[in-house]
């Protein structure tokens, strides 16, 4: 729905045409993106047309790439400690000892 309101006003009907929901559950999910501050409605006569409101999305843009950062600080840190495992074990060898076989004892 937000993507088709990137493109410009619809109405509820425009909105719910891709999907295969029941009227009122679309009435449902535009309340909710109505709350969430996501789209604002206007009334011309009986036509309701929603507009998508883009700044919180900015912000949650915002806040998604905080934590992309973060998470590949993160693999970085796993990724470099792996590479230092893998340089001080043995050669041929994995680093965790196998299990001896207790097979006819």
């Amino acid at each position: 729905m937000l993507l088709r309101l990137a493109e410009g006003t619809a109405s509820v009907t425009e909105l719910g045409s891709g999907f295969t929901l029941s009227q009122p559950a679309i009435s449902k999910h535009i309340k909710v993106l109505e709350r969430a501050g996501l789209i604002s409605r206007s009334r011309s006569a009986q036509f309701r047309p929603c507009q998508l409101q883009p700044a919180p999305l900015k912000e949650v843009t915002i806040l998604m790439e905080a934590f992309r950062r973060l998470a590949e600080e993160r693999f970085d840190r796993l990724d470099d400690y792996l590479h230092k495992l893998q340089k001080t074990s043995p050669s041929g060898s994995s680093a965790e000892p196998r299990p001896s076989s207790t097979k006819g004892k």
